[in-house]
């Protein structure tokens, strides 16, 4: 420990290059940054280049001295330029190959080098990483997994991969049918979540918190590596002016009564298809509520929502209730406002823990990954209520419209809008305590 004081513990970050996964080790990063910790927070160029202006002097809280940038360039393949070095605005027959590109790096020199330039005291990777792992302990650095998905999703695809025989997963609210096609679908993935979970250094880091999750987390641990929460990892609302396209957004916001709008978000790499996007914008019409409908699409295929699915009068039937927005929007500001009182979402596990944080339910239309079992989470825990498909995989306007009545207005959604302020306030009381313990735990792993 006397050394620790003598200096700051250099860690290396490398997350996926997905925005969710950055967005989350960079919050830990800041986070640990305030406790004697130095990050080295390692992506490709276009992703640092995408956080260089939280860290620096002009943000409302500089980390220019804590948090250093360093690049990862991947190796090259053609139909991959290196705008492509993000799963944001990735064309969706790309991503194998950017998958590809990326478990590459932990054979090449360049991160060798990157290791051996930082000269860590630990590495902290994305439980989606490849080689690093291997590579780490082959220069003896202790390294340790950190999921960024949620815990039960994470339980159940250890589970899948490990189980023997007809052995049923512990917890009969994610036995469903469509659950576990889900995670036959994904075997691949259950593969390297119960490699990269068994390669870590005595523990693993999950994006969670126990009032949440704990017995997820404790199932998890059973398989041998210790799980240590680190909290929901929220990014603080971000002070934007008028010139980044958002005052217009909260000025439209404080014109409507609490509670009376729903935001409606599938992430920035999520995109529902012609026909999902269609039965979402006439199931926010007929629900009659007011909305904020942030709209995005692959790079390269953009197009007007009205030309793709709406017909020539529905701008004019929502009028002043309905607002439709392209690519971006204050995410974190929006959910704070007084105004929303749901939020439609695909239930990637950054949005599930800013819409708890906030204290906002959520209508879940899961579509991916580990969605469906978030979206299920939701409903167990009754911080919200899953938008249910047709057996044919179809999203049907009226059931959309029925659910995000039910959840932001009706009686029957009492219980599920009191639960969701209960589960923020526990939040806010806990503030960095999950933190405090991680710290611990790191300076253990490292021995110090």
């Amino acid at each position: 420990m006397a050394d620790a004081k003598r200096r700051s513990i250099r860690v290396l970050m490398l997350p996926w290059l997905a925005h969710g996964h950055v967005s989350s080790f960079l919050e830990l990063a800041k986070k640990l940054s305030h406790r004697n910790f130095h990050i080295y927070f390692c992506s490709t160029p276009v992703l640092i280049n995408s956080i260089k202006p939280k860290l620096s002097h002009h943000h409302q809280n500089s980390y220019s001295n804590s948090i250093e940038p360093v690049e990862l360039h991947l190796p090259f393949i053609p139909e991959l330029p290196p705008h492509y070095h993000t799963r944001k605005g990735l064309p969706p027959h790309l991503s194998p190959t950017l998958t590809k590109a990326f478990n590459m790096t932990g054979t090449r020199a360049n991160f060798s080098n990157i290791v051996e330039t930082v000269k860590p005291d630990l590495i902290i990777y994305d439980i989606l990483s490849s080689r690093l792992p291997e590579l780490a302990a082959s220069l003896n650095i202790p390294n340790i997994a950190f999921a960024t998905s949620g815990v039960a999703a994470f339980s159940l695809s250890v589970h899948s991969s490990k189980k023997k025989g007809d052995e049923e997963f512990p917890f009969p609210e994610f036995c469903s049918d469509a659950l576990k096609k889900m995670c036959q679908a994904s075997s691949d993935i259950d593969r390297t979540f119960r490699l990269f979970y068994e390669r870590s250094s005595k523990i693993v880091l999950v994006k969670s918190f126990r009032e949440l999750d704990g017995k997820y987390i404790d199932f998890l641990s059973s398989f041998g590596q210790k799980v240590v929460p680190v909290g929901p990892l929220v990014p603080e609302p971000v002070r934007v002016n008028d010139s980044e396209g958002s005052d217009h957004i909260i000025n439209w916001l404080n014109k409507k009564e609490i509670s009376s709008t729903v935001y409606v978000s599938f992430g920035s790499e999520c995109y529902p298809c012609k026909e999902d996007m269609e039965e979402i914008a006439y199931g926010l019409e007929v629900s009659n509520m007011n909305f904020i409908w942030v709209v995005r699409y692959p790079e390269g295929e953009k197009m007007k929502l009205e030309e793709a699915v709406l017909d020539d009068g529905y701008l004019g039937r929502i009028k002043d209730r309905g607002m439709i927005v392209e690519n971006w929007a204050p995410q974190t500001k929006i959910l704070e406002h007084s105004s929303i009182g749901g939020f439609v979402s695909h239930c990637g596990w950054g949005s599930v823990m800013e819409s708890i944080t906030s204290g906002v339910p959520i209508i879940a239309v899961p579509m991916q990954f580990d969605q469906p079992v978030n979206a299920r989470l939701a409903e167990a825990s009754r911080f919200g209520m899953e938008v249910k498909r047709d057996n044919n995989g179809r999203l049907c306007r009226e059931n959309l419209s029925k659910v995000i009545r039910e959840v932001v207005f009706d009686e029957n959604g009492d219980d599920i809008r009191r639960k969701s302020k209960e589960i923020s306030h526990i939040i806010s009381r806990k503030a960095d305590e999950d933190i405090d313990v991680v710290v611990q735990e790191l300076l253990q792993v490292i021995g110090m």
